[in-house]
């Protein structure tokens, strides 16, 4: 893991991630959530302030130790009972099947290698009743948004560790047997179109 992705990267992210934009996101993202839930590619930890009041626990899942300092405070200050696993959620998770009431996903399905092995262990590890909620930016409906993405898309695999900006989310996430409950579309202000068209909504076990 080298200084770029270690430290530098992990600040231009958290910068670009905490607008009161984005913030508004992930408190509608999270607040249909309850009880146990998972939490994959927890990053800096910018969503632990927006988890309602009905999360009673929170494990959060992530394969890269980045701002440790900065995530420890944030994890300490969390008003649930926090447990991290520094894994890569397209593995095998180390949890029983059924065991959580609700699994989290923001801006991390354009980042792992293989989302849709990781989707299919995120159904696996739900409650048959859970509920699954995501918030991530993919492929532009708009056409011209659409070509920028795929030919940006090399590069910002580089610059940006892996995250890939073409990815239809809504086909990821129903290919791994979940049944799209809800779905929004949009543009978050403030972020150009190729990185800021978004993916909002919940899904549940088929």
């Amino acid at each position: 893991m080298s200084i770029y992705s270690r430290q530098i990267f992990p600040r231009v992210l958290d910068y670009l991630l905490r607008s009161e934009e984005v913030n508004r996101e992930r408190r509608v993202t999270l607040a249909p959530l309850a009880g146990r839930v998972l939490e994959i590619g927890f990053g800096t930890g910018l969503n632990l302030r927006h988890y309602p009041e009905t999360v009673t626990s929170l494990t959060i899942l992530d394969p890269e130790r980045m701002l440790v300092e900065r995530v420890a405070r944030r994890i300490a200050a969390a008003a649930m009972p926090v447990e991290k696993l520094y894994l890569d959620a397209s593995g095998r998770l180390p949890f029983g099947d059924d065991t959580f009431d609700g699994v989290a996903t923001t801006f991390t399905l354009c980042t792992i290698p293989d989302a849709a092995a990781a989707l299919r262990e995120m159904r696996r590890v739900l409650k048959p009743t859970g509920l699954m909620a995501f918030l991530e930016h993919g492929h532009s409906d708009d056409r011209r948004t659409a070509r920028w993405q795929d030919w940006l898309n090399p590069v910002q695999k580089i610059i940006a560790c892996g995250c890939h900006l073409n990815r239809r989310i809504d086909a990821l996430i129903t290919n791994a047997g979940f049944a799209i409950e809800k779905l929004e579309r949009s543009v978050i202000p403030g972020l150009p179109r190729v990185l800021g068209t978004i993916y909002r909504g919940t899904a549940r076990k088929e």
